[in-house]
C-alpha cells in the first residue's frame, strides 16, 4: 500500500492584472491558513505514525509559499531546509499528468505529499477513488475542495507504477473551514 497526501495551495492574490498566473502570491487569507493547515498536516501525520517520504510541489509562487508556510506551521525551525521536489509538471496539471508523475516515483517511497492546483488535484481524487457511493469524503470533495484543503488517499498498490483509476480509499479530508469553527476565512 502507498499513501498519497494531496494539498491544494492556499488562497492566492488576483490584485495585479498584469502578473503572470505562475507568479501570483498568496493573499492575506492564504498567508493565514497555510501555516494552520501545515500544523494540522503535521499533527495528523504524527497521529498516523509516519513522516512524508517525499514532498513534491508545483513551483508556482502560490504553491511554493503554501508549502513553505505550512512547514513553518508544522514547527520546522525557520531556515531549516524542507526537502521539496519542485516539479514543473505539477503546475496546472491534469489528473492524467499527475497520475503519470505518481507512476514515475521511486518504489521505496511509501508516503508522498503532493502540493498543487485545481482542477487537477480534485480530478485526481475523482479518478483514484471509485464513484460507487462508498466514500462520504469523495462526496464532500464533489461539493467543494477549496484552497488549502488537505486530503489523504490510501492506494491499493505495491508499486507506484501500478497507480490506476479506482485504486484508492479516501481516508482523510481537512479544509480550512473544518479547523475554523466559525472563524471567518
Amino acid at each position: 500500500m502507498k499513501t498519497l497526501g494531496i494539498f491544494r495551495h492556499a488562497k492566492s492574490d488576483w490584485d495585479d492584472p498584469r502578473a503572470r498566473d505562475f507568479d501570483r502570491p498568496l493573499n492575506a487569507r492564504g498567508l493565514r491558513w497555510a501555516p494552520r493547515m501545515g500544523q494540522h498536516i503535521s499533527e495528523w501525520s504524527q497521529q498516523q505514525g509516519f513522516t512524508w517520504d517525499r514532498v513534491m510541489s508545483s513551483p508556482a509562487v502560490r504553491a511554493a509559499q503554501t508549502i513553505e508556510l505550512a512547514a513553518e506551521g508544522a514547527g520546522m525551525p525557520q531556515g531549516a531546509a524542507l526537502a521539496i521536489n519542485w516539479d514543473r509538471r505539477l503546475y496546472l496539471a491534469s489528473s492524467v499528468t499527475l497520475i503519470d508523475v505518481l507512476r514515475e516515483l521511486d518504489e521505496n517511497l511509501s508516503t508522498v505529499l503532493m502540493v498543487g492546483h485545481n482542477p487537477g488535484l480534485e480530478d485526481l481524487i475523482f479518478d483514484l477513488v471509485p464513484d460507487n457511493g462508498s466514500s462520504p469524503l469523495r462526496d464532500e470533495v464533489e461539493m467543494k475542495f477549496p484552497t488549502a484543503s488537505f486530503a489523504v488517499l490510501e492506494l491499493d498498490v505495491e508499486r507506484w507504477a501500478q497507480v490506476e483509476d479506482g485504486c484508492a480509499r479516501f481516508t482523510h479530508l481537512k479544509r480550512p473551514r473544518d479547523l475554523a469553527a466559525g472563524e471567518p476565512l
